[in-house]
């Protein structure tokens, strides 16, 4: 989560105030395409001696694996957004059963150090992938990631997040057996206060579930127990990091309607309504819990009689902000435009509104969660592939700074830099140089050196951008809540021959060799397939009949 201020040199006109970035995405994007690993902060997992055979065997094994010859998959197309799995060759016997807490503490150190795609998953991870595939392994797994992922590590949601993803989909007696086992409601939300990270877990765990499951498995995992025990997770005397995720979770297991209703009858918005004033709390996760309660309540839980917050922001002082136009699907956005937080399995990018084509241009963050983001400058031709891993710095058209992992991304590759991660209420300095045809990253004040790749490509139309992480945030004119937005455009009339993707300009542009044509060229330029087809497009026609 990080917080924007503007500013201008050489140029008249100034951006305007601040944007607020924050994380809750996938890990998945910690691993994306071009390897977008990260390492979120400088904490250190240890544990007791207890695992230190675990740990020589896991290297054993590693070393036998390793003489193991495997099939040559590199020609084979994969998701980049998910870690390769290497599973067993025909000969290979099972990997032996290890601790299972050792193993997801080790996935939680290694993890920080994946940033090249090409690297193949850690032992620890794939072994915990082998046994999810039978229900008792499955239920070894959840119940360790709620025992074990330690509370101050920036990085432990979104490892519960990644390795529940990769995991194979619960059967129906496997989460009838994991509601047995937690045996959830409201007294033991009540219960190990002094130790919040069991219920931050264990609410991560619920709402990865109810992000993952759909229809009815998502209502009858949802119980009158769990249901009580997150609503009294959001109460005052738990720890703001339990109430933010036990919100995350309810608001995921709002995505099935029934869910919606069920949630919404249990007075959820008296409680959001007290903690949507933490908005502006200057402590951060505070802060964030107060961003998620006045999101679900401008698009979630609405409540009778409360004005929606974009119609009461102050909006005069503001000259660019976050584009909710120019915004991957799942990116959640303040009323003000100012600030963003992705809570989604994905990793969400957004622009500004303003583009710069000339002079000296400066804006600044402030950190606000300190996970992995890439923040820097993009142009429009820069693409957003939210499910795919790609963001700000992984194409030829905009570079990125990342202040996690220590890198700097630019056309999906990366490079070290020299600042010390960063951390919460760091201030993070982003100079655009058209004159010289340079970009400067600062942290706290302190410069990099000059990075000049990008211009080799492109030298105007650059636009403020980030790329979050799950459970990541940010701060971006008015920014409606999704039902308004909804009930808007379908009041909107379009036109029969307007472009499938925007709707806004006219389908002039045909594509070769597939030959569909219903298209803008602006469109089918930022495309490498037919979207409807899914043949490579090898050529781009525009069709000057067309035109009106």
């Amino acid at each position: 989560m990080i917080v924007f201020g503007w500013a201008v040199f050489l140029v008249s006109r100034s951006l305007g105030q601040g944007l607020l970035l924050t994380l809750e995405e996938h890990i998945a994007h910690f691993l994306g395409t071009r390897g977008a690993t990260a390492t979120m902060g400088n904490s250190c997992i240890c544990r007791d001696d207890s695992g230190a055979e675990d740990a020589v065997d896991t290297q054993q094994q590693q070393a036998e694996n390793s003489a193991v010859p495997t099939a040559d998959t590199r020609n084979q197309p994969r998701d980049p957004v998910r870690p390769p799995r290497r599973g067993r060759g025909p000969h290979e016997p099972r990997r032996k059963k290890q601790n299972v807490d050792g193993l997801v503490l080790d996935t939680l150190a290694v993890i920080r150090t994946l940033v090249d795609n090409d690297q193949e998953p850690p032992y620890s991870m794939i072994t915990l992938h082998e046994m999810a595939e039978t229900d008792e392994g499955w239920l070894d797994v959840v119940q360790s990631l709620i025992r074990v992922i330690p509370l101050e590590d920036p990085l432990g949601p979104a490892v519960i997040t990644l390795l529940l993803d990769e995991c194979p989909l619960p059967t129906k007696d496997a989460l009838q057996k994991l509601t047995e086992i937690l045996n959830l409601n409201g007294e033991v939300a009540c219960q190990d206060s002094g130790h919040p990270a069991k219920h931050r877990n264990t609410s991560a765990v619920l709402g990865c579930l109810a992000e993952k499951l759909a229809g009815p498995a998502s209502i009858g995992l949802l119980s009158p127990g769990i249901l009580e025990y997150l609503l009294q997770c959001l109460k005052l005397q738990s720890h703001p990091t339990v109430m933010l995720f036990a919100l995350i979770a309810l608001e995921k297991f709002a995505q099935t309607s029934e869910n919606k209703l069920t949630i919404s009858e249990s007075s959820i918005s008296d409680r959001l309504i007290t903690l949507e004033s933490w908005a502006d709390d200057p402590d951060y996760l505070k802060r964030q819990v107060g961003f998620c309660a006045q999101w679900s309540l401008d698009n979630l839980f609405l409540k009778e009689g409360r004005q929606l917050t974009y119609e009461k922001v102050d909006l005069n002082s503001i000259r660019a902000m976050l584009n909710s136009n120019d915004v991957s699907e799942y990116l959640k956005i303040s009323p003000h435009g100012l600030e963003a937080r992705c809570d989604a399995s994905s990793f969400e990018s957004v622009r500004c509104t303003f583009c710069v084509d000339a002079g000296v241009w400066y804006y600044e963050v402030t950190v606000v969660t300190s996970g992995v983001m890439q923040i820097g400058w993009a142009t429009r031709d820069s693409k957003f592939l939210n499910h795919e891993g790609y963001g700000i710095g992984d194409d030829e058209y905009s570079c990125a700074y990342d202040g996690c992992r220590q890198l700097i991304w630019y056309n999906a590759r990366s490079k070290p830099h020299l600042h010390p991660c960063w951390k919460e209420g760091d201030t993070v300095g982003f100079l655009l140089d058209l004159n010289e045809k340079q970009m400067i990253f600062f942290l706290n004040g302190n410069q990099l050196p000059p990075e000049k790749q990008v211009f080799s490509s492109t030298v105007s139309g650059f636009f403020a951008a980030a790329s979050f992480m799950s459970y990541q945030q940010s701060e971006e004119k008015i920014i409606l809540p999704r039902h308004r937005r909804l009930a808007l455009l379908k009041q909107v009339s379009i036109r029969e021959n307007c472009c499938s993707l925007c709707c806004d300009e006219v389908a002039d542009t045909q594509l070769k060799p597939c030959g569909h044509s219903d298209l803008c060229m602006d469109c089918a330029l930022q495309l490498e397939t037919c979207p409807l087809c899914r043949k490579e497009i090898v050529s781009r026609v525009r069709q000057i009949s067309h035109i009106s």
